[in-house]
């Protein structure tokens, strides 16, 4: 083992394992928390924020127009959670194929100044749990200025015949490197998993599995974060996305229609794929190239071809995230810049959505994205509130600790932790600190820029 990989390992977890599925005594437990949970937040909210907010802005006309336009996407706001989470409770992960029935299928790899953890990566496909003779990986180097190159080739020299390496002389993004290995692929499924990213053994036959539906064209992973135990924004992290994978994607899949499938971890039809390659490699907004978020892109595309995309909660991936504040703003503005682009078009995706499909699909994004104008519109009545009621702060953060508290329910139901502390932590660090990134990210949306590179 070289000292880069001996680094890595001796700050990586134990090992890459997701929790089993609890009791169902526990997961019925849950279901009635929440419906305790919503009737609660939902009576507080009426009986003593509303009647506050709109006491301290009555006769004011404009500032109370607004407060009321409030009102009613909090109510709004409410029947979308009871919508999800009905969904929610409705999800059950698709069998994964059997080793007999799985169809051929090809993993790709794209690499850039990854270091010692492609090695994992890749070493974490090599033994998934797959047929080797309908199976390939393809590792992209794209243009890799460390010491990458040596890990891909080192793989590569130990699994002959499974592992091809393919080095790009320059850098030409991620996409790119994705393009060069959708052409090149041989499998009748492509997964593509980020050189940061270890898969679970069984990982490949579950993702699988949905494939066996002719209409289904993508399929998103269970995202975990790999090094949780390394930091509090790595934990706070770990809790918000299952919350979005578990809960969320979940919802989304029920329909039909899960927004987007991570680069982390993804499968797709191959048929799909070639039928919008080159609208997707070639893809351009408001007359900039797009250079980042090609996984939601992808995802729009083959919605747009009438494909369906699921999520598979038992195909699981552990991702590394940042663990310093300034990198996690970069990730953060710029996945904020590829959600404007996307849900621009998806707006006019949604429309050729089959019933019920376009109906909660709609809603879905006009209530989600609804929020952004009325919760940033009401930054400019709370210092009025404040002012004419400075007690009001109390109630205030105290709502926001009772929706994150509730929010962390859906938590639970994945994961039996006291980790559930740190979305509840998210949720006022996000508030205080990470509050000017969805703004600046529309102010910014034409820029190319990857960030974290």
């Amino acid at each position: 083992m070289s000292q880069a990989e001996a680094t890595l390992a001796a700050r990586s977890p134990a090992g890459p394992t997701s929790a089993g599925e609890p009791s169902r005594l526990w997961v019925y437990g849950v279901y009635v928390s929440i419906v305790v949970g919503l009737l609660l937040i939902a009576g507080y909210q009426f009986s003593v924020i509303v009647p506050r907010i709109l006491g301290a802005v009555t006769s004011r006309s404009g500032i109370e127009l607004l407060a009321y336009i409030g009102v009613f996407w909090v109510v709004l706001g409410l029947v979308l959670v009871v919508v999800r989470t009905a969904l929610w409770m409705a999800y059950r992960p698709v069998p994964a194929v059997t080793r007999e029935t799985a169809p051929s299928l090809t993993v790709i790899i794209p690499a850039y100044n990854e270091g010692a953890m492609v090695l994992q990566s890749i070493e974490s496909a090599v033994h998934a749990d797959y047929p080797r003779d309908r199976m390939e990986i393809l590792v992209i180097d794209d243009g890799s200025k460390d010491d990458t190159w040596s890990y891909i080739r080192q793989a590569a020299e130990r699994h002959p015949g499974l592992v091809t390496a393919v080095r790009q002389a320059n850098n030409q993004g991620k996409r790119e490197a994705l393009a060069l290995g959708f052409a090149r692929a041989r499998g009748e499924i492509l997964v593509t998993i980020d050189s940061d990213s270890v898969i679970e053994r069984g990982a490949l036959l579950a993702i699988a599995g949905p494939f066996r539906d002719a209409r289904v064209g993508a399929v998103a992973g269970k995202v975990l974060v790999y090094n949780r135990v390394h930091g509090l924004i790595p934990r706070m992290l770990h809790v918000r996305f299952i919350i979005s994978f578990d809960m969320r994607r979940a919802a989304e899949s029920v329909y039909r229609n899960v927004f987007c499938c991570p680069g982390a971890l993804t499968a797709l039809r191959a048929d799909a794929v070639r039928s919008v390659l080159e609208r997707w490699r070639n893809q351009h907004f408001l007359g900039s190239r797009c250079t980042f978020g090609e996984d939601r892109a992808m995802t729009n595309y083959l919605l747009d071809r009438g494909y369906d995309a699921l999520y598979q909660r038992t195909a699981v991936v552990h991702t590394v995230v940042p663990h310093a504040f300034g990198k996690l703003c970069r990730m953060l503005l710029r996945w904020d810049r590829s959600y404007v682009r996307e849900e621009l078009r998806f707006a006019r995706i949604v429309w050729k959505r089959p019933w019920p499909t376009r109906l909660l699909a709609a809603f879905d994004r006009f209530i989600t994205n609804g929020h952004f104008p009325i919760a940033y519109s009401g930054l400019a009545v709370l210092p009025l509130v404040l002012a004419q009621d400075p007690g009001f702060t109390v109630p205030m953060l105290t709502v926001m600790g009772g929706v994150s508290l509730f929010n962390m329910l859906y938590y639970l139901r994945s994961e039996r932790s006291m980790d559930f502390l740190y979305g509840v932590l998210y949720a006022y660090f996000y508030s205080f600190a990470l509050f000017w990134i969805f703004p600046y990210a529309l102010a910014t949306v034409r820029a190319r820029s990857w960030l974290t590179r």
